[in-house]
């Protein structure tokens, strides 16, 4: 796993009116601070990579749909420096992952309904100066093919 990286599999608390689940918490230190939260919907086989930031760290969710998450360890001073990780998320895996600075990600709408992504960040938006740095979703240098593998 590539460092800094950290995965939380939700607990869903059911009963006969339907579920609870905490999201996040002060207390389990998964994000620094608290910058913002935000929401967003991709349509099937939408492709959503990659970009990175220097000051911020983010939180993943994806509530409903699935989707195939990618992670580049862009540090070179870090024992994982250009590793890739593969994570699914999603309905059908409820995790939340945290994803460092300095690490590019992206994911891809799998299946054929759309994913809502609801994610959470150490720093709010600054649209003077954005902290979204962008690589091509086909960039040689990170590698990763996206195409489903048929087996």
């Amino acid at each position: 796993m590539i460092q800094g990286v950290k995965i939380k599999k939700l607990v869903k608390y059911v009963d006969d009116r339907g579920f609870f689940s905490e999201l996040v918490r002060d207390d389990e230190n998964l994000l620094s601070e608290f910058g913002q939260a935000s929401w967003s919907m991709s349509y099937p086989g939408v492709i959503k990579a990659f970009h990175y930031h220097e000051l911020q760290d983010d939180l993943w969710f994806f509530p409903s749909g699935q989707a195939q998450v990618v992670l580049y360890d862009l540090r070179p001073d870090s024992p994982t420096y250009q590793e890739t990780n593969v994570y699914y998320l999603g309905v059908d895996n409820p995790s939340l992952l945290l994803i460092p600075k300095m690490v590019a990600h992206g994911y891809r709408v799998l299946g054929n309904e759309p994913a809502t992504i609801i994610y959470f960040t150490t720093k709010s938006y600054n649209p003077n100066h954005p902290d979204e740095k962008r690589i091509p979703w086909d960039d040689p240098s990170i590698g990763f093919d996206w195409e489903t593998k048929n087996r």
